[in-house]
């Protein structure tokens, strides 16, 4: 039974992030940038909060403007997940800046410099094949 409570949970987490996306988008507020996504949500089990994880690409000050921007949102948001998402409770969100993407591209970044592309050899693997 304890398995079904968060299967749903899951899903109504699901629903509230796909909702969430399209009216972030909606949004006309130009402190939130084209780039901004809704990395995760994750409601609480009495649905009374939703903890959203924003991904937006551009420089640290775009991203504490795009937080407050969404933050100076958040009643709109929320009467308009209530609409559209039919639940007992509509959550009170709380946005948090996720950073995992930044993160990831910079990781990538990093590897491309230290591990050279296909058909590429350095200098060290061309004095080892001279020998």
């Amino acid at each position: 039974m304890i398995e079904l409570s968060y299967n749903r949970i899951d899903r109504i987490s699901e629903e509230v992030k796909r909702e969430l996306s399209k009216i972030i988008r909606e949004l006309k507020d130009p402190r939130i940038p084209l780039m901004t996504s809704v990395v995760l949500v994750d409601v609480t089990k009495d649905l009374r909060y939703a903890k959203a994880y924003i991904s937006v690409m551009g420089a640290k000050e775009q991203q504490k403007a795009a937080l407050e921007g969404l933050k100076s949102a958040a009643g709109f948001i929320r009467k308009e997940i209530g609409r559209r998402v039919q639940l007992r409770y509509t959550p009170e969100f709380i946005f948090v800046l996720d950073e995992s993407i930044e993160h990831g591209s910079r990781i990538s970044n990093i590897l491309h410099e230290i591990i050279p592309e296909k058909g590429e050899t350095t200098n060290e693997q061309d004095d080892e094949r001279d020998e």
